[in-house]
């Protein structure tokens, strides 16, 4: 979710930007600005029934998920695109889900889960060129405020108009009230990602795999969803019936979720929160290894954490790194050491492989038997991509990049080969 920042925080930026102008007329000033307007979508279109759509080429790919033969390719705001992935060195697009403000997603048996805005559509996929929505739980996330893509402020929002689907920038006029100016609020362009749960590279028939970016995962009959600074749970034990159980406040900006055992592991701006879900559908907090303020993905295996903090982000951070922190007491994670990046972004592991995304710097895959050595095992990089995301699955690694999706066959770590590429952007 995006910062505000407040009018007297950039005092520079606003006098550059705002040209304010006091009119009074029978005692009423006003005030104009160039400002992203909202534009809308109501309530009652956003919750038409969910479609499908001719299979096109991916614009900007968002964040990716695997299902048995099945790849899906968020793309944000819009919808999925689905690819037959039975053949990684041949996927093919089969159809596109149209589910306006989907940002993520997960999949159990043959029910689809996506974020619809503010609601939680659930889809039977038996048909994959035909999904069929079944549920919908109504108003189970917070009000979302997507990025804008210039410096100019936000002018009012009605939540009553339905849901934000872009801006328009243009000049407003504002009647200012007896309390004096509101402050204009600034909201920064974020990074639409997503997060992995490799179970040791081996396939699963029931439950799919996300990138390591991930705000939704599933465990057994519970879905777990990250939203802003909250964590909702809800009871899937009739996956076309989904129930709202429990909200947890967590008093952090949330960004990813990943699950260990009986464990789960929490990405925030401001460190890693492990919950407890012995019981699954109450997570009890268990405890947090705090770091410098930055977007957090996280990995777990064999009792370490690999975590990448990022510089020069919506998250604040001022240094690039990876960290492998010790977890073998649970209670009191320790860092163990941390390890420089240009631009680290998504992450994976299989058994002792280190897979990370390191931005402009590439793919880098390393030996990680010996977490205080990593930087000496580097076993391949790919540098002319930009990487993001990843999913170590069956061998098979899938690899979101700037320019498209890529899939490696790594079951001969000397011998990684490239099986496919599938263009994002591409006319």
């Amino acid at each position: 979710m995006k910062t505000k920042k407040s009018l007297f925080a950039a005092p520079t930026l606003i006098l550059a930007l705002l040209s304010i102008v006091s009119c009074k007329d029978s005692s009423i000033e006003y005030r104009k600005y160039m400002a992203n307007v909202p534009q809308y979508m109501s309530y009652e279109d956003m919750r038409k029934p969910v479609k499908s759509t001719a299979a096109y080429a991916i614009a900007t790919a968002g964040k990716i998920y695997i299902k048995d033969n099945y790849l899906f390719v968020n793309e944000k705001y819009k919808g999925i695109h689905v690819f037959d992935n039975s053949n990684p060195a041949s996927p093919v697009n089969l159809t596109f889900i149209d589910i306006p403000g989907n940002v993520d997603l997960a999949v159990k048996g043959n029910y689809l889960y996506a974020d619809n805005y503010v609601d939680l559509v659930v889809l039977d996929i038996s048909n994959i060129n035909q999904p069929e929505e079944v549920s919908r739980i109504k108003d189970i996330f917070p009000y979302t405020i997507p990025e804008t893509i210039d410096v100019y402020p936000i002018s009012n929002i009605d939540k009553e108009q339905g849901v934000i689907i872009g801006w328009q920038a243009r000049e407003v006029t504002e009647e200012i009230t007896n309390n004096g100016m509101q402050p204009f609020y600034y909201f920064e362009k974020g990074d639409g990602l997503f997060m992995v749960n490799s179970r040791n590279g081996a396939p699963t028939q029931t439950v799919g795999v996300g990138g390591s970016m991930a705000r939704f995962i599933i465990n057994g009959d519970q879905f777990y969803g990250l939203n802003q600074t909250n964590l909702q749970v809800i009871n899937i034990n009739q996956p076309a019936a989904p129930v709202a159980g429990i909200k947890i406040e967590m008093q952090r900006m949330v960004e990813t979720v990943f699950i260990d055992n009986s464990n789960l592991f929490i990405g925030t701006q401001t460190g890693m929160l492990i919950y407890d879900i012995t019981n699954p559908s109450a997570p009890v907090y268990k405890s947090v290894y705090d770091h410098f303020q930055s977007c957090d993905p996280v990995v777990v295996k064999d009792n370490l954490a690999y975590v990448t903090l990022r510089a020069g982000n919506r998250c604040g951070n001022w240094q690039n790194v990876m960290e492998v922190i010790d977890l073998k007491v649970i209670t009191s994670p320790v860092l163990m050491k941390s390890y420089s990046m240009v631009e680290p972004y998504g992450l994976g592991i299989d058994n002792k492989t280190l897979f990370v995304c390191d931005g402009k710097a590439g793919l880098k895959i390393y030996d990680a038997s010996d977490p205080l050595r990593i930087d000496l095992n580097i076993l391949k990089q790919y540098p002319n991509l930009k990487a993001l995301d990843i999913i170590p699955f069956g061998n098979v690694l899938i690899m979101i990049a700037e320019d498209g999706i890529y899939q490696y066959n790594y079951s001969d770590l000397l011998n990684i080969k490239q099986l496919s590429k599938i263009p994002v952007g591409a006319v």
